[in-house]
């Protein structure tokens, strides 16, 4: 692997192409994601598995995402290498492990390697995406990273789309088509390469990436990120449950759907919050969604008489809100960093924010059969840790808002 890949600038995209592709490629990674959540049950039906051994699949994509971003991140291997061939890589990986999950027949353990070997990959397509991101466009941060967080965030979703709308005649062949699209993700972007802003350091430099807590701004937007972080996957995990329960009945090809309507909600949250960041800065914009997330944690299980129609409005209202906030607590962490240290600083913060997800996916799953909506504020102390977190932002003059300055 050479150390830097950059295309040639006479023949090198637009910044405005590079953006696209990256933004689309995300979207058709991250679809390795929430692959087995979409098809929970027919696993449940066709393997015998329960809600708690499918929220072990899915924190085993989060182990082996928090196992590849720490190696990432310790190692310096994300500011020492080519950003492009690390993304087509692990998307290659990815796709291969996420198809090898369909033919595990039925056998756990083998299923739960394969999710964490997934989770590994994807770490090569998250962190890294962003990285790429601010190489081709670092003027544009809080709103570039909108756009790559919200499709990150469709991608989590389209597995439910495909369930949804029926591609598909079988639940393998979903697990098969999210493959595919990561092997197009994998494809546009090692054709891409990297942008002219792309960072590199000298050499590998292991532990680098702890010195980015010492900055204010950086250790505010992780912490921050950390209480979202709580939150997020453990909804994601369970919006196929949620689904079911506000509607009153099975899931079918209309719950799916709601279900990918939930997700779409918080892709479009992200556009939107990266947008009104530019004028009210990613500080607020993360803040607003904390508290707009926080709020229906609080009120979901107060509400659950409400018409099945109200029931599904609150959820999208949730869903988006609850990942507003994640392209910002990025935008302000990436800002925080020297540019040869951003894909080292934002994998390591990333790292721990998915080490938090492990214990409230499995939390929430297993408490789900006890207390069913009320898991919710299971999830409350997470936004509320991170509003907390993030006081110095909301204090931040306007004018400096829109354009967090490193070492602030």
């Amino acid at each position: 692997m050479s150390p830097v890949h950059r295309a040639p600038p006479a023949r090198g995209a637009p910044i405005r192409r590079a953006v696209l592709t990256i933004v689309i490629a995300e979207l058709l990674g991250t679809s390795l994601w929430f692959s087995t959540n979409a098809v929970a049950d027919a696993l449940q039906r066709e393997w015998g598995v329960s809600l708690v051994d499918v929220g072990h699949l899915t924190s085993a994509v989060q182990l082996g995402f928090i196992c590849g971003t720490l190696l990432i991140a310790l190692s310096g291997m994300a500011d020492r290498f080519s950003a492009s061939r690390i993304f087509a890589a692990c998307a290659i990986i990815g796709a291969l492990t996420n198809a090898a999950f369909a033919l595990s027949a039925g056998a756990l353990p083998l299923a739960l390697t394969l999710r964490f070997f997934t989770g590994m990959a994807l770490a090569g397509i998250y962190p890294i995406g962003m990285k790429l991101m601010v190489s081709w466009a670092p003027e544009q941060v809080g709103r570039a990273l909108g756009w790559l967080v919200g499709m990150l965030v469709l991608g989590s979703g389209l597995p439910h789309l495909i369930r949804g709308v029926a591609l598909t005649p079988d639940w393998q062949a979903v697990v098969y088509t999210a493959s595919a699209l990561a092997l197009v993700a994998g494809a546009a972007i090692w054709r891409l390469g990297d942008g002219p802003h792309h960072g590199t350091a000298p050499r590998l430099r292991w532990r680098a990436a702890l010195s980015a807590f010492a900055v204010p701004q950086f250790r505010s937007a992780a912490l921050g990120y950390f209480g979202h972080m709580w939150e997020l996957y453990a909804f994601w995990a369970l919006v196929p449950v949620l689904v079911a329960q506000a509607v009153g009945g099975v899931l079918d090809r209309g719950d799916f759907l709601i279900a990918f309507l939930i997700f779409a909600a918080g892709g479009l949250g992200c556009f939107l919050g990266g947008v009104v960041s530019q004028r009210f800065g990613s500080g607020r914009v993360a803040i607003v969604a904390l508290a707009g997330s926080a709020a229906a944690c609080a009120v979901y299980p107060l509400v659950q008489q409400l018409d099945a129609a109200l029931l599904v409005a609150l959820l999208v209202w949730w869903g988006l809100f609850v990942v507003a906030d994640s392209p910002q607590f990025s935008a302000l962490a990436a800002t925080a960093c020297e540019p040869e240290r951003v894909g080292s600083g934002l994998a390591l913060m990333n790292s721990i924010g998915f080490a938090l997800t492990i214990p409230a996916i499995e939390l929430v799953t297993g408490a789900w059969e006890g207390i069913d909506a009320r898991v919710a504020w299971l999830l409350l102390p997470g936004p509320v840790f991170g509003l907390l977190a993030m006081g110095r932002f909301w204090r931040q003059p306007l004018a400096h808002a829109s354009e967090p300055r490193p070492n602030a």
